[in-house]
């Protein structure tokens, strides 16, 4: 076996491995699970153990995930919140892009580079990457005003800083020629119109045409991302402007909680940005760092004012606009990561001899710190913007709708029960949405559909004699779980109910592949009942709420629906809080309908909840969990486990209540 590894299955599988374990790691030590990959490229890269080495096949997919982090970028800006917010957007980018650029040619002067490397120095510390943006999705703050101004600006600050790359490239050759202006301006004039103007019309046009076929749609949207990455190049510009000028251009048509866009977004965040991240640890030299004493005072020196840069423009900003110190500090957690642009100047001025091999590693050890820095302060202030904001009840204005998939008729009943109990709770008139997913190929499910079609009618009868309305849905999908993903965004649903027999299918699955699947990528409130006796037999509800849950953007949605079953369900309700104020909850509580009261009760830890309060858990109790999808708030891998162990109650009956994800403004704006 070669060192480095030259075997492409070898060089993929070690990849993987570590895009597997470093996460797992980083979240033992407490620190973000983005920065793993980085670790690992310097430990196993040309300038560590020299496993693999920084080759062609690592740059190419380490540029995809560079350019999905600004597409993905482009895709959530919240248009509403940067047209209402577009004036700090401009003086955020102008900022950011104008004090390390003046302050980057003040330190290149002083390390007597010349006037044109001094220039090319202050453009390479003077752009930035969206390096922790994809933290900040994970807690769902992208339509918060300071989120919208940093993503914003970056489009600005980016851009002002391949301008001048390009400047500075022209000058180093003796090609500023009045034809190299009117070029420049035009070019890039026309490819932004073009990608803006031209892209929503193709758009539109193919996504009518394009019978909902997720491949076909998926292929189309790489295929604008890439082509406007490419186009950039022609006009002198780099491919992430590109990237970021698609995303904008297809942010309407793509819905921030469809199927399109998580599958956009698990393919970067699960494979390419983790290859960029590697191949940003893999250019780290430590040896540079003891090289000489000069060079350590340089890149400390180099470091220190590229941060202080980028601190200055947050802090100008949060005081002009009255943004919060978290909010700036998120601000600054995503505007400290220097690496696309970064690392494209340096090349560059490198490639000219505007700059010598010493400020070269001296740029490296940048980018590696605040490749770091930035995942970090994002996270960090991404979780506490979430926990600070202001907790909204569901959105009246959408219609609540029930999805109930049926797969086994044996639980047929119910859950039609539970939906008829819920359609209370929630004061709908719509119908209720029963739904069978048949796993099979289109041209071959037809027997298939027809057996399913016999289990609806079954519901349909037992519905009739609750006089309760119904929908019938049937899917055919090769995935159940994205047959029902699929229903859930055609059909508007607003809540999903489905029955989980407490087995779990694979190792390390909380239920099991199908309901794992459609969990991780919706975002409506979710009830997964495991009910072994009839509703109306339930005498007392325990609702189990562990830490952090009542600051969930559906908290309050979640209390008023469990509040509601108890009302109708005539029983008693008993809290016990994990580790948390019982005060708050109270609080939250008192203000909720219907006047149902609750009694919390705080324990300390699991094993204390589990020794004292569900050992003897009785046939007429019915176990609520108030959960949390994994990467939000609350969230701990405490609520993975769970599941099972109420599984094993004896006589249990629990549901486990995922609340909902999207707050009442970001399902079209922000609240801000």
């Amino acid at each position: 076996m070669h060192i480095p590894l030259q075997e492409p299955v070898l060089i993929f599988g070690l990849a993987v491995l570590i895009f597997l374990f470093f996460p797992l790691l980083m979240g033992r030590l407490r620190m973000p699970a983005i920065i793993g990959p980085i670790f690992a490229g310097i430990i196993v890269g040309p300038n560590g153990l020299g496993i693999l080495a920084r080759d062609s096949t690592i740059e190419l997919l380490g540029t995809v995930g560079l350019l999905f982090i600004m597409f993905i970028a482009g895709l959530e800006l919240d248009f509403d919140g940067f047209k209402k917010y577009r004036n700090r957007s401009i003086v955020f980018g102008v900022l950011s892009f104008g004090l390390p650029f003046i302050l980057g040619i003040i330190v290149g002067l002083w390390l007597d580079l010349g006037v044109l490397p001094a220039i090319l120095f202050g453009t390479i510390l003077s752009s930035h990457t969206l390096l922790g943006f994809p933290a900040v999705s994970l807690f769902g703050v992208t339509k918060n005003k300071a989120v919208t101004t940093a993503i914003g600006g970056t489009l600005l600050t980016d851009s002002l800083a391949m301008l001048v790359l390009a400047i500075v490239t022209g000058a180093a050759a003796g090609n500023l020629t009045f034809g190299f202006w009117v070029y420049l301006i035009i070019s890039t004039a026309i490819f932004a119109a073009g990608i803006l103007v031209i892209t929503p019309y193709l758009t539109k046009w193919f996504f009518k045409h394009s019978k909902n076929e997720g491949a076909l749609e998926f292929n189309f949207v790489l295929a604008v991302l890439f082509v406007a990455g490419a186009i950039s190049l022609f006009v002198g510009l780099e491919p992430i402007i590109g990237a970021f000028l698609a995303g904008l251009a297809l942010n309407r048509y793509i819905y921030d909680h469809g199927p399109l866009m998580n599958r956009l977004r698990f393919t970067a965040n699960a494979l390419f940005i983790p290859f960029f991240l590697l191949s940003v640890g893999m250019l780290m030299d430590l040896r540079v760092l003891v090289s000489s004493p000069d060079a350590l005072m340089i890149t400390a020196v180099i470091l220190i004012v590229g941060v202080i840069g980028k601190l200055m423009a947050t802090w100008i900003t949060g005081k002009i606009y009255g943004y919060s110190k978290v909010e700036s500090k998120l601000i600054f957690g995503l505007s400290i990561s220097q690496a696309a642009a970064t690392l494209a100047a340096t090349l560059v001025g490198f490639r000219l001899g505007l700059i010598d091999q010493q400020i070269v590693n001296a740029v490296i050890v940048i980018i590696l710190v605040t490749c770091i820095m930035g995942p970090y302060f994002s996270e960090k202030y991404a979780r506490k913007l979430a926990l600070s904001q202001d907790k909204g009840t569901r959105d009246e204005s959408l219609p609540e709708r029930i999805l109930i998939p049926l797969a086994n008729p044996n639980t047929m009943e119910s859950l039609m029960d539970l939906g008829f109990v819920l359609k209370k709770a929630i004061k709908t008139d719509e119908p209720l949405y029963p739904l069978t997913v048949v796993q099979k190929d289109l041209k071959q499910a037809s027997n298939e559909v027809s057996q399913a079609e016999k289990m609806l009618e079954h519901a349909v009868m037992y519905a009739a004699g609750a006089e309760v309305p119904v929908k019938l849905l049937t899917r055919v999908d090769q995935n159940v779980g994205w047959g029902i993903e699929r229903a859930a965004t055609e059909e508007r649903i607003t809540t999903i109910i489905v029955g989980w027999d407490g087995v779990i299918e694979g190792d390390k699955k909380t239920y099991g592949k199908v309901i794992d699947n459609f969990l991780e990528h919706t975002n409506q409130r979710t009830l997964i009942t495991h009910v072994r006796q009839p509703l109306n037999t339930m005498e007392r509800v325990i609702l189990i709420l562990p830490n952090n849950v009542v600051y969930k953007p559906g908290f309050e949605d979640a209390i008023a629906i469990i509040k509601g079953i108890a009302s109708q369900l005539s029983t008693t309700v008993q809290g016990f809080v994990l580790r948390d104020d019982l005060e708050v909850y109270e609080k939250v509580s008192g203000r909720v309908r219907p006047n149902v009261k609750i009694g919390f009760h705080s324990r300390e830890s699991w094993d204390t909840l589990y020794e004292n309060d569900l050992n003897d858990i009785k046939s007429t109790d019915l176990v609520i969990l108030l959960s949390a999808r994994k990467s939000t708030v609350a969230w701990n891998p405490e609520l993975e486990a769970l599941p099972q162990k109420l599984a094993t109650l004896n006589r249990g009956n629990f549901i486990v209540f995922y609340p909902n994800e999207m707050k009442e403004t970001d399902i079209r704006g922000s609240r801000d």
